[in-house]
């Protein structure tokens, strides 16, 4: 597994992340088989997948990771997030100093250590300054219980404006081929700061990796129908002209379509790691083969839609 410096710490990070929003269940994703979501982590390590990212409105999934990671905690780079707090079947921001204060602890007795590698806010508080969040993240950071500050949906300006009020590691932002227009801004903010970019929703949440040739019928209150909005109607017909391009050129590779998604991601210099989710050992396999899978700028082409042959 290639391994990426995160930021300007002294941390390295895989190309490929492990997202631990899947193993949290309940109405986002359904039942989790405990078991097979063992192997799945499990996997991901062996193969050299040092990242996993997880966040307290992910359902169960810190608790999951907390005990499965027992005895292996070293080989992992966690990250996780403050800044959402579930209530009911809403989901607010809230990033008062009390909170995250509050929220950090409770990440930390959930995974069961002492501290937490990458702390991420998780989306901006239109209630709260930047400024008032991210220095109470340096207090935490500075009494042990985080290693490094980052940021999440955030835009191209506050990446800049953060780095002006302490040194913040990485930006996590949605970035995939069904979204590629979504970061040049903040690529660019990421490169004048110095700043790791981690890409997330890297498969849109499975659509990518060729699973559906129809559209699920899934629950309202599921992640994929509430958060990627590529698996709506007329979307969906729409991504599967990409999803299609994706699996001509996997196939012409002789590599997976997952693998052939996250090696378009990873072609952006920009972008450190990209993170995807796994149900399966098979699956963090397929999208861990896509770290070392280098697409021709013909290939980046195809997969594009600027030119209309997978042909090198």
């Amino acid at each position: 597994m290639k391994m990426r410096r995160l930021g300007r710490t002294d941390l390295y990070i895989s190309a490929v992340g492990l997202g631990g929003w899947p193993f949290g269940g309940g109405y986002d994703w359904g039942p989790v088989d405990a078991a097979q979501a063992a192997k799945t982590v499990s996997a991901a390590l062996d193969a050299g997948i040092n990242l996993i990212d997880t966040a307290p409105v992910y359902g169960e999934s810190e608790a999951f990771l907390g005990r499965l990671l027992k005895g292996r905690r070293s080989q992992v780079v966690l990250a996780g997030k403050c800044g959402l707090v579930k209530n009911g079947s809403w989901t607010d921001h809230d990033l008062r100093p009390q909170t995250i204060r509050r929220q950090l602890d409770e990440s930390l007795s959930r995974l069961q250590t002492d501290y937490i590698d990458l702390y991420q806010i998780h989306y901006p508080d239109p209630n709260v300054p930047l400024e008032e969040a991210l220095l109470e993240l340096a207090r935490q950071k500075q009494v042990g219980k985080i290693r490094y500050i980052g940021l999440c949906n955030v835009t191209a300006e506050e990446v800049v404006r953060a780095s002006g009020i302490t040194e913040t590691a990485s930006v996590q932002n949605e970035y995939s081929l069904l979204h590629p227009q979504k970061g040049e801004d903040v690529f660019c903010a990421c490169r004048q700061t110095g700043t790791s970019f981690i890409s997330y929703g890297t498969l849109c949440g499975g659509i990518l990796s060729g699973k559906y040739k129809t559209a699920p019928n899934l629950r309202r209150a599921d992640a994929r129908n509430y958060f990627y909005k590529c698996y709506r109607a007329g979307a969906f017909l729409q991504a599967q002209k990409t999803v299609n391009r994706i699996k001509k050129l996997a196939a012409h590779l002789q590599v997976s379509p997952a693998a052939v998604a996250v090696a378009w991601a990873l072609s952006n210099q920009t972008v450190s790691c990209a993170l995807t989710g796994a149900r399966t050992a098979e699956q963090i396999l397929q999208n861990a083969a896509g770290a070392d899978l280098m697409l021709s700028p013909k290939d980046l082409a195809f997969l594009e839609g600027r030119q209309c042959t997978c042909t090198k």
